[in-house]
């Protein structure tokens, strides 16, 4: 795990390491990225609490991909496990989190209406998880690792293999959504959703494979930390 950032070092976000509201390489956020001015929560919002997930919503098998959908048989494709830390601007813990993730399956398409990508659907495979950070803000999922698929944005274009993530605190202006990809993927240099984020920052996009999480026999393990604040806050999604 990377070493906690010194307390010496201030925390406001670092706006310039996260990808502008509007990146035209990115042909959609020309139409959905504000234009105007953003306006200031109330402080009486911010603070609102978000009662819309407790630990007894949670199911058994929420944060195992591989097992909550399945009808017939297991999903196809390569299992994996993706685990970290979700932790403050200090690097201290944060517990008690809802973690949650939506992935295409290991033929590239997305259990929804609008994916309409000529690429088999898997019945055993929904493609979304959710789980609560522990007490040592640590989080864990078993899923299939996703494929590459054709989007659109511009000729012969191609998402690199990516898995969402949304994090909900305590209040509902806590809410993060990142994307995390694997390492060693050659249509990262080609993505304008990743070149959007700024150069400095793209490697906390990027999960480290390691050992410790892998299981022998089973699946290949993937780190992915999020730093929630300050200097070395994982980057937004736009």
């Amino acid at each position: 795990m990377d070493k906690p950032l010194p307390t010496s070092l201030p925390t406001p976000r670092d706006w310039t390491s996260h990808s502008p509201y509007i990146h035209p390489d990115y042909r959609s956020t020309v139409l959905r990225g504000p234009k105007r001015p953003l306006l200031p929560i109330k402080a009486h919002m911010a603070d609102l609490a978000a009662p819309v997930y407790g630990h007894e919503d949670l199911g058994e098998l929420d944060h195992d991909l591989t097992r909550n959908a399945r009808r017939n048989g297991e999903p196809l494709g390569e299992r994996i496990i993706v685990a970290g830390r979700v932790l403050d601007e200090r690097g201290r813990p944060v517990p008690d989190t809802l973690v949650e993730i939506w992935q295409a399956n290991a033929a590239g398409r997305y259990v929804h209406k609008v994916d309409q990508h000529d690429a088999p659907l898997d019945p055993n495979f929904l493609g979304a998880g959710r789980c609560m950070t522990d007490s040592e803000g640590r989080y864990r999922f078993m899923t299939i690792k996703p494929g590459a698929y054709p989007w659109g944005n511009h000729h012969n274009a191609w998402r690199p293999n990516h898995i969402h993530l949304s994090l909900f605190g305590s209040t509902f202006a806590s809410r993060l959504v990142t994307q995390l990809y694997f390492p060693g993927d050659p249509l990262l240099a080609l993505d304008p959703i990743f070149l959007g984020t700024p150069e400095k920052a793209r490697e906390r996009l990027i999960s480290k494979f390691t050992l410790d999480v892998t299981e022998p026999g089973f699946a290949l393990g993937y780190e992915f930390n999020i730093v929630l604040r300050g200097l070395a806050a994982t980057p937004m999604e736009k």
